[in-house]
This record gives structure tokens, C-alpha cells and sequence, in this order.
């Protein structure tokens, strides 16, 4: 069932936690409003479920973390062995 490498995949779950965080921030702050016209609680709120919600979606599978029970493809095509 849990077949990637568990360091690698918390660091690249992470990564991408960390990245949705930051963009849910960007995206509560507000076009042209002033530094104590952002409702900071709501925008660290928002983006704390986005980050959690960005983990338990990463345990699906990440793209850029490699099965471990995946075989390695050939070198060679498949033809020229023949």
C-alpha cells in the first residue's frame, strides 16, 4: 500500500504544503489594502486548512516522488535485444 520513500515525500509534500500556504496568503490579502486593513487571523486561518488540506491530499501520491516497488525502465529498447 505505502510504497515511496517516506523521507522524500514528507520533503516534497511539504514543499508543496509550504506553496499552497503561501499563495492562499497572497490570495487573502487584498488589491490595495493597507497593512492593518488585511484580516491577518482569517488569512493565517484560511491558509492553515489550505496547508493541512494540501498534506492529506499528498497522501494520494506525489508526482515527483518514485514508487519504490517500481521497475526500472530498460536502457535499451526492447527491440534491439532481439
Amino acid at each position: 500500500m505505502w510504497s515511496w520513500d517516506w523521507k522524500e515525500w514528507l520533503i516534497a509534500a511539504l514543499i508543496r504544503a509550504v506553496k499552497t500556504f503561501a499563495q492562499t496568503m497572497v490570495g487573502c490579502i487584498t488589491v490595495g489594502a493597507a497593512v492593518e486593513e488585511v484580516q491577518w487571523l482569517r488569512a493565517l486561518s484560511v491558509s492553515g486548512v489550505a496547508f493541512v488540506l494540501s498534506m492529506l491530499t499528498s497522501l494520494g501520491g506525489l508526482p515527483e516522488v518514485k514508487k519504490t516497488d517500481e521497475e526500472e525502465p530498460p536502457d535499451e529498447p526492447l527491440d534491439s535485444v532481439m
